[in-house]
C-alpha cells in the first residue's frame, strides 16, 4: 500500500526510535519512517483490548511505536509491498511484539472486505501525499508508491471508513494543503473532527495536519492548538514539546 512491489532490497539499515525503545530495520533506499510516522504513532491512544489497523504500514515504523505506546492494544498492519511487509514482521519479532502485531500483504485498492477481518476500534494511515504524477518532480523508483496514491486519496478514506466500527476513531496525517480533501473524503461517513496543525516554526504556516474523526460522529469540528516542531535560533533541534513526543515521553492529546 505504501509502495508497489519492488526488487529485493540491496541494503537495510537498523535505526533506534523513541529514545532507543524501538529498533526499526528499514530500506536504506526508498521510503523510510520519519517525523510523520512518529507523530502518527504518538496520536494513537488505543486502550486495553482495542484492535487497531494501520493501512500502508511499510516496514512498520508506526506499528512498532504505537504498540509500545499502547501495550494493551493489538495491531494489524496492511502493506501491498511484500518486501516491506516482510520487514514489518521482522521488526515485530525484533522488538518482541509479534504477539501484539500482525502484518498482512494487501492493497487499499482491493477494499477492506478483501481482508476478511471484522471492523476495528481504530484505524491509522499516512497515505501517499500526491495523486497526480505530473504535480511533482518524479521521485526515485523506490519512493514512487509512498509518494503517489495510484487510486487517489478517496481510495484511502473509503478503505478506512469501511474498516472502523461505528464510534471508532480514524486518524490520518497528511499535507496541510490537502485538509479540505481529507475532510471531504472522511465526511461521507465520519464526523466529530479534530484537527491538529503541525508547524515547522511558530511563525511559519502548517506543513502537516493530523486529523482525528469518529465513525458517524456528530460533535462539532474542533481546531486544536498547534504543535510547533522547531524554535528559530534555538540550540536544540526540536522544541521541548516535540522532543518529548518523538522520544515517546509524551503523547499527542485529543479532546
Amino acid at each position: 500500500m505504501s509502495s508497489p512491489p519492488q526488487a529485493p532490497l540491496d541494503a537495510v539499515t537498523e535505526n533506534r526510535l523513541m529514545g532507543g525503545r524501538v529498533t526499526l530495520r528499514q530500506p536504506a533506499r526508498g521510503y523510510r519512517a520519519g517525523l510523520d510516522a512518529a507523530l502518527l504513532a504518538a496520536a494513537c491512544d488505543a486502550g486495553p483490548g482495542a484492535r487497531v489497523l494501520e493501512a500502508g504500514c511499510g516496514a512498520g515504523g508506526v506499528l512498532m511505536a504505537a504498540a509500545v505506546r499502547c501495550p494493551g492494544a493489538t495491531f494489524l498492519g496492511v502493506e501491498r509491498d511484500p518486501i516491506a511487509a516482510a520487514l514489518a514482521r521482522e521488526n515485530a519479532a525484533l522488538n518482541g511484539l509479534s504477539a501484539q502485531i500482525e502484518v498482512l500483504t494487501g492493497d487499499v485498492a482491493a477494499g477492506f472486505a478483501a481482508l476478511g477481518h471484522p471492523v476495528f476500534d481504530a484505524v491509522l494511515a499516512n497515505p501517499p501525499f500526491f495523486d497526480d504524477p505530473n504535480s511533482l518532480r518524479a521521485p526515485s523508483a523506490e519512493k514512487t508508491g509512498a509518494w503517489l496514491a495510484d487510486d487517489g486519496l478517496e481510495a484511502w478514506t473509503g478503505f478506512l471508513l469501511k474498516a472502523v466500527r461505528e464510534g471508532g476513531s480514524l486518524t490520518m496525517i497528511h499535507r496541510a494543503d490537502r485538509l479540505a480533501d481529507l475532510l471531504s473524503g472522511l465526511g461521507v461517513g465520519a464526523g466529530a473532527f479534530q484537527i491538529l496543525p503541525i508547524h515547522p516554526f511558530a511563525d511559519a504556516t502548517a506543513k502537516r495536519v493530523l486529523v482525528r474523526a469518529r465513525r458517524t460522529g456528530k460533535a462539532p469540528l474542533r481546531l486544536l492548538p498547534p504543535l510547533i516542531l522547531h524554535a528559530r535560533g534555538g540550540a536544540e533541534k526540536h522544541t521541548a514539546e516535540a522532543e518529548a513526543i518523538l522520544r515517546g515521553e509524551a503523547h499527542l492529546k485529543w479532546l
